[in-house]
């Protein structure tokens, strides 16, 4: 009983407060939030995420406070969601083309008989390159739906020359800057018959590596 009385109370206040303040004691019409974001503003934004669909929410947080724009990551993300853009798992590139993975299966078939005395006597080799996406590996892109976009890598990288045989790896090289002829043969010098020393391949092994043009050139 006591309650009731209490909200009656109150509700009583409140008519001869609106009352005193707008003259009636009608329900008001309600204003609601203002725009956050100036129409400059939005176009701007959906403009920059065009154009880098990497971009995340914090990023734009901080362009936007030196706008002098509002900068809420709840604002951001509803003015991009007016725009039709959501936040989604960007879907990676495949590293290979089919022919590459053709040419991998026929070579594959073509070594099916090979014995184990000849598989064991190969040294194998390769470069690549390894992309630092950070501790779970998923990289989010800005999307309309429908669309889906794909992303060969993100972040910074390192480049790598390894080696391995059936008894192991060999020497792992890290270099820097884009691998070319001169560069490759300076590796192979220093790294290729120390490496299968290491694997105890003995004097004869045959060394394998891929087509590309820094493998097969003359002076290699």
């Amino acid at each position: 009983m006591y309650a009731a009385l209490k909200v009656h109370k109150n509700t009583v206040g409140s008519i001869i407060l609106k009352w005193k303040k707008f003259g009636t004691t009608e329900t008001l019409p309600r204003v609601g939030h203002l725009a956050k974001l100036s129409n400059r503003g939005r176009r701007a934004l959906v403009r920059e995420v065009t154009k880098n669909l990497m971009v995340n929410l914090s990023a734009h947080q901080s362009s936007y406070v030196e706008m002098g724009e509002p900068s809420r990551r709840t604002t951001i993300s509803a003015a991009l969601h007016q725009s039709g853009l959501y936040s989604r798992v960007a879907r990676r590139e495949p590293l290979l083309m089919k022919r590459h993975m053709t040419a991998r299966l026929e070579f594959a078939q073509r070594h099916l008989k090979d014995s184990q005395t000849m598989r064991n006597k190969i040294f194998w080799s390769d470069e690549a390159k390894i992309e630092l996406f950070g501790l779970n590996a998923k990289l989010h892109v800005w999307r309309k739906p429908g669309t889906i976009p794909t992303v060969k890598h993100g972040g910074d990288s390192i480049m790598l020359w390894g080696s391995f045989s059936v008894e192991g790896t060999g020497r792992l090289v890290r270099y820097e800057g884009k691998m070319n002829g001169a560069k490759y043969r300076e590796i192979l010098d220093e790294n290729l018959l120390q490496s299968a020393q290491d694997l105890r391949l003995g004097q004869w092994f045959t060394f394998h590596q891929d087509n590309n043009p820094k493998h097969t050139a003359k002076t290699t």
